[in-house]
């Protein structure tokens, strides 16, 4: 939406929209809102923006473990969730004038044993996700009124550790990765009526060594990124009819630990965030025609001690979320 997750207001709204660009206005046919015309005064994917202080957001009364969550299921709403020291997920939310305080949210019986990955697939709609305790994967959701009770969907034949993460590429679709105990990854999905058997997508040369970051930029698409054995990214992506092969995306200059996470802010966009060895957040980005070098984003005060996660709520707006040495959750934006 990763901890390693990515989520946008994207689907079911930019991800199914036809977009059509005038000098002066944004022309777009929404299938749940009709069509809309939108004045604009420079190219829409050419806003100046730039990256923002760190934010300090606190952390749930006894504190936190793990990496952060986030999703978002419309414009200038955020929905952060964390991995309490008491293994029970707490949400805490920006309504778009302010942050909450922190909920809790509970856990599944014996309680959590990872962090939790979520993401939204329509408006007023979260899926999140946590390892329990019998590492299987659970499901707890918010439709709109309340959340859920947790749902327990197994796991694959050998079992799975690490973070699951997940994605949406329409509504009422979920895409769940994790890092199987053969360390290859292994894929679980939804498609409006009932939940798949469990897929096996391999891994790179010599397996993965991290749980994985997924995002999706459009309908019928996923791209999947992981540190792989050598301490390099790789990415495997869906393109509507079949799994590409692994594609070695390389590292920063000193390397990098934990999962990758992954945002889409428009169709044929994708930026990916990872903890370098230095304990700095980096960057790296696919603009629709090639990638970038890795871009060193910097860290709190006393370094990153988490994996990232990110999301986009629009266009060239990002949302990156890491877990500070003082273990409270940090806050970092593209705008």
């Amino acid at each position: 939406m990763l901890p390693h997750t990515y989520h946008q207001f994207y689907p079911p709204y930019e991800q199914q929209r036809n977009l059509n660009y005038y000098p002066q206005q944004l022309n777009y046919y929404d299938p749940y809102q009709g069509f809309y015309e939108q004045p604009i005064y420079e190219d829409p994917f050419d806003w100046r923006a730039n990256w923002r202080e760190w934010e300090d957001l606190g952390a749930p009364p006894r504190g936190m473990k793990g990496s952060p969550a986030v999703s978002s299921w419309q414009a200038n709403r955020l929905d952060t969730f964390v991995r309490g020291e008491n293994d029970r997920m707490y949400h805490k939310w920006w309504n778009g004038s302010r942050w909450s305080n922190w909920e809790d949210l509970g856990a599944p019986r014996r309680g959590l044993r990872s962090s939790p990955t979520a993401v939204s697939w329509g408006p007023n709609r979260i899926d999140t996700f946590v390892r329990g305790n019998r590492d299987t994967l659970w499901h707890k959701w918010w439709d709109g009124s309340r959340w859920n009770e947790w749902e327990d969907l197994g796991g694959p034949p050998r079992g799975f550790k690490g973070d699951p993460t997940v994605a949406s590429w329409q509504a009422n679709r979920l895409d769940v990765f994790v890092q199987g105990n053969d360390n290859n990854l292994w894929h679980k999905w939804w498609d409006g009526s009932r939940w798949s058997q469990w897929e096996n997508l391999g891994a790179p040369r010599g397996g993965l060594r991290d749980s994985p970051g997924a995002v999706s930029w459009g309908p019928n698409r996923i791209d999947c990124f992981v540190r792989g054995n050598n301490d390099r990214m790789w990415h495997k992506w869906w393109n509507g009819s079949r799994w590409s092969n692994w594609e070695d995306l390389g590292s920063p200059p000193r390397g990098f630990e934990g999962a990758p996470a992954a945002s889409s802010w428009a169709p044929n966009r994708i930026d990916t965030f990872v903890r370098g060895d230095n304990n700095n957040m980096w960057h790296k980005w696919w603009n629709g025609s090639r990638w970038s070098n890795w871009e060193d984003l910097g860290a709190p005060r006393g370094g990153v001690r988490s994996s990232p996660g990110a999301v986009s709520w629009g266009r060239n707006r990002v949302d990156a979320f890491v877990r500070g040495r003082n273990d409270h959750m940090w806050h970092k934006w593209y705008a």
